[in-house]
């Protein structure tokens, strides 16, 4: 190895300590290749030449902080007194015109080709161009975006190494370390051990978890008693929730959920317990390491899936509602790492633990597969990071034939009559508070057929395979009966989304068990093992039931004409006057490829149709009876609100042009698209609904409305994929 070379290593600042540390692995690779003469700066301290022709100069240097676009701005590249001795002496002009031929991107005072020529600036980043480093880049999937490789090049490297786990398909693959080798060499913890456990509340597998850490602390206490070497064993907690504002919603477990029972009910220090997500960050600064950190629970969400790596993580317990479909993902990887890559030769302190509840066994092993495949344990290639700047944004307006309807395209919607004005309908306010939950109808639950199979916990072993492309297999099972118990306030919870007055959803669950339990064969032990199955049928039988009493709360409120079909134009118009496109999406255009003529804007990006909606979008623009048609943006744009919580979010606003006024239209349609396999029971209601809006709007004179509505009749129609022609040439006879 050259004793006259410059490392430039994109790590995170951690690796600063162990390059610095002697008795490191890194450290000691590096003394042994230079002789001892190994010399460890950062970007704000200096060397000289003679550093780099004794010395093995190793520089850490994070790429933001070498961007080429913003150079200006980074000391890096700004003069320094420091780097002079690399460069001739400021009257030296010729000199300079030397160096420049032979590095011509070097950075300069003035034009190299000027009277007198440009001056070299005494920069850091001058001076690492011109010892052409070798640059070894960590993590260096993320290094393939054009910004990242131009910041590297610029450097004038004499070649570049990359570290990764995940090296993009076209990468030049020098070594390759798979699972066996890293086995081998004592690096990572195998076997890894997944409970399962049959219990449908997430606090008795984090119970279990717990217990499983206290286990391996004690072994871990007695080892250092042994060995004087400390490990503390970590157990980290994967949540559905972090957010400040995501509190409170109980189909979901929280960061705060899970550390309050640990505090509470497990009787663990609030000292040991941290929150790491992207607004709270307790270990940030922290050595997890130290014998004086008190930290044994992290809980997270995905923040330690990459960049993070503590050796002393030995449990993972993924949280997860058991209605919800959720996967172990990379921080299976986290609880890999084997303390100081040395076996302790104490069989449970060299493995790992998984803990989840409600899983399917060979769906969780499968996904372990995926996640050690995501940390490098066998022949897979990851995918390219790239941190590609999102295109710029361009406004868009009306065309000019249609500026006239700009502020005025107001549209009805159900409401609510009061005393001296009209609101719009709200379904928690008007619809779901007006329910009578006295006549819902649950015989079917009450005579559920009930499994009789016991519930069991399984305890997997899983190691590496010895096949390559299997990467890991299952080595061993063991079962073992659950212990579950009935919780009314449990099933209370499940269902408040649903029912969400607290009394009443006990009241029913009271009675819903309460007629189980009265069947014969139903003991409370089989009632409590299948209690998931009952909630999940309990949830589908209420969900049932509150669309139909809902829909007789909306019948009757258009019975007394306190709820009415009409036009609130106290807001902003219900189609926007403005909308924000990709400035380099591509355009939609016609079969031809000539440009459409009867979109309401300017520019209609081709992304934000499905092929169907094209489709109709490009047959609605040869109409010659339609005045324009607008692509109505869910979630943002015109809806309508019936009976169900969930708002219809219609495709398209077609208006049909006034035989008499040419620029005006005569009747607008509201057009929902449905591909042949939407055919289920959300469609039926929304084709009720509509039904109902045009039996209203037959009986509005809405050229009374005047400048509120921009045509004289309005008509709904849900159309499927294989009639649409059909039903738009029957629009525009």
């Amino acid at each position: 190895m050259p004793s006259n070379f410059t490392l430039e290593q994109l790590f995170p600042w951690s690796t600063l300590k162990a390059l610095r540390t002697r008795e490191h692995p890194y450290r000691q690779v590096l003394d042994l290749n230079s002789g001892g003469r190994t010399k460890i700066v950062e970007k704000t301290e200096r060397f000289t030449p003679t550093d780099i022709q004794e010395s093995l100069v190793v520089l850490l240097l994070m790429l933001p902080s070498a961007n080429r676009q913003i150079k200006e701005k980074l000391k890096i590249f700004q003069d320094s007194a420091g780097f002079d001795a690399f460069f001739p002496s400021d009257d030296c002009l010729p000199d300079h015109q030397k160096l420049l031929e032979q590095f011509p991107n070097l950075d300069c005072f003035g034009e190299q080709h000027s009277l007198f020529g440009g001056q070299i600036k005494t920069s850091l980043g001058n001076t690492l161009r011109i010892l052409k480093p070798i640059i070894v880049i960590d993590e260096g999937h993320k290094a393939y975006s054009k910004s990242a490789q131009d910041t590297i090049c610029n450097f004038n490297p004499s070649i570049m190494v990359e570290l990764s786990a995940t090296p993009p398909p076209n990468s030049n693959v020098l070594i390759n370390i798979g699972g066996q080798e890293l086995n081998r060499e004592e690096m990572i913890k195998l076997d890894i051990h997944l409970t399962n456990k049959a219990s449908y509340e997430w606090k008795d597998c984090l119970r279990d978890s717990v217990a499983k850490r206290d286990e391996l602390h004690r072994q871990a206490l007695e080892y250092q008693t042994k060995t004087g070497i400390y490990i503390r064993p970590i157990c980290l907690i994967q949540v559905e929730r972090t957010g400040r504002d995501q509190r409170g919603d109980i189909r979901y477990i929280h960061a705060e959920d899970a550390k309050n029972f640990l505090i509470r009910e497990c009787s663990i220090s609030p000292d040991a317990i941290a929150i790491k997500s992207s607004q709270k960050d307790d270990i940030e600064g922290i050595n997890l390491f130290s014998q004086e950190c008190p930290i044994c629970y992290i809980i997270t969400k995905k923040a330690l899936q990459e960049g993070w790596d503590c050796s002393f993580a030995y449990v993972l317990t993924v949280l997860t509602n058991p209605s919800s479909e959720n996967a172990i993902t990379q921080l299976v990887g986290r609880i890999l790492r084997q303390p100081y890559a040395r076996k302790t030769k104490v069989q449970s302190l060299d493995e790992c633990y998984v803990f989840c509840f409600k899983q399917k066994a060979q769906g969780l092993i499968s996904s372990i597969r995926s996640g050690l495949q995501n940390e490098g344990l066998g022949d897979i290639a990851g995918n390219i990071v790239q941190d590609t700047a999102e295109d710029s944004k361009v406004e868009v307006g009306y065309r000019e034939q249609f500026k006239k309807f700009e502020g005025k395209l107001y549209l009805p919607r159900f409401v609510i009559q009061q005393p001296h004005d009209f609101r719009e309908l709200s379904y928690e306010m008007d619809i779901l508070s007006r329910i009578d939950w006295g006549l819902i109808n649950l015989d079917e639950i009450k005579t559920l057929p009930l499994s009789k199979a016991e519930g069991k916990d399984e305890t997997s072993a899983i190691g590496l395979s010895q096949y390559e492309q299997e990467v890991i297999e299952k080595k061993e099972s063991q079962i073992k009966k659950a212990s579950v118990k009935l919780d009314l306030v449990y099933v209370t919870r499940q269902i408040l989304d649903v029912v969400p007055n607290p009394w009443i959803s006990y009241q029913i669950a009271e009675e819903v068990f309460s007629t189980l339990s009265s069947i014969s064969g139903n003991t409370e032990e089989i009632i409590a093992i299948n209690m998931v199955f009952i909630i999940e049928e309990l949830r589908k039988a209420l969900a049932k039931e509150c669309d139909r009493l809902a829909e007789q709360v909306f019948r009757n409120l258009l019975k007394s004409q306190e709820l009415c079909f009409f036009l609130v134009v106290d807001k902003s118009p219900d189609i926007p006057t403005r909308i924000n496109v990709r400035k380099n999406a591509p355009k939609l255009t016609l079969e031809n490829n000539d440009p459409i003529q009867r979109s309401l804007f300017d520019y209609v990006p081709e992304e934000d149709l499905n092929e169907m909606e094209k489709a109709i979008a490009i047959y609605l623009d040869e109409q010659e009876k339609l005045l324009f048609w607008y692509r109505n943006v869910s979630k943002k744009d015109y809806y309508v609100q019936g009976w169900k919580k969930g708002k219809i979010y219609p495709d398209f606003i077609v208006p049909e042009v006034n035989l008499d006024k040419p620029d005006d239209c005569s009747t607008v349609y509201i057009v929902e698209s449905k591909g042949l396999h939407l055919k289920n029971e959300d469609t039926h209601y929304k084709q009720t609904i509509f039904e109902i809006c045009n039996e209203l709007g037959s009986k509005m004179q809405w050229r009374d409305l005047r400048q509120e509505f921009f045509g004289s009749r309005i008509e709904f129609k849900l159309i499927f994929e294989d009639e649409w022609k059909r039903k738009i040439n029957e629009i525009f006879l």
